[in-house]
């Protein structure tokens, strides 16, 4: 009797939830360019139902601290297999001009109340993708500063050296086929450690970024 009770008791459980996959954004992140007014990406509604949709910027991971940017429309309602798109605008605070600034873009979707279901919990969803603020001054490219990234090693730790105005957000970092667990992104001018596995004894590093697409760049080699 008792997996019967458990798999009722799950049944229930679910049962209690407005299921909803929230709407999908069109894109891994978001490149704002200082020589535009605005940016740009677009949100879809994949179900059925219709959401209500929130959007709006922050300048850290916690959502602590707000962002120079609004995002119009800030809220909206979004039918089933509809399409919107959200403007994201720079407001008068100055940001640095010699290099990049990252921000994160939140998109929430709520769910409708369902109607003559008695009590149920409405789940909310809530997406966030990086918005890069990239100066009309910057020189080079994104791709240019992954080529040129430096790498040292010292003992069981592996530095990579930014010397480029851009973020640049590893999607592999490898030692002679040893991955780097969780490569992270390096910030603009700074310099970025990692503590190597003990197996990782090659003499090569090799790495690829993440280009303003949401795509790979191409693999990278350096000597160690």
């Amino acid at each position: 009797m008792k997996p019967v009770y458990i798999a009722l008791c799950a049944a229930l459980l679910i049962n209690s939830f407005q299921v909803a996959a929230g709407v999908v954004i069109g894109g891994t992140r978001l490149v704002y360019s200082g020589a535009k007014k605005e940016a740009t990406i677009r949100v879809k509604n994949p179900d059925d139902m219709p959401y209500l949709v929130q959007s709006w910027v922050n300048a850290d991971l916690e959502g602590n601290v707000k962002a120079p940017f609004m995002v119009t429309p800030p809220l909206f309602r979004l039918n089933g297999g509809r399409e919107n798109t959200l403007r994201v605008m720079k407001t008068a605070q100055a940001l640095p001009e010699d290099r990049e600034s990252v921000f994160w873009l939140s998109v929430k979707s709520v769910p409708p109340e369902a109607e003559g279901t008695g009590n149920h919990l409405q789940i909310a969803v809530r997406t966030r993708i990086k918005l890069f603020y990239r100066p009309a001054s910057l020189s080079g490219s994104l791709e240019e500063a992954a080529k040129k990234m430096r790498w040292e090693r010292s003992g069981d730790t592996l530095k990579a050296i930014n010397d480029s105005p851009y973020f640049l957000s590893f999607s592999t970092v490898s030692i002679a086929g040893d991955k780097i667990k969780e490569p992270q992104m390096v910030a603009p001018f700074a310099t970025l450690s990692y503590p190597l596995p003990a197996s990782a004894s090659g003499k090569q590093v090799s790495w690829q970024v993440i280009n303003d697409y949401g795509g790979l760049s191409e693999r990278h080699q350096q000597a160690l």
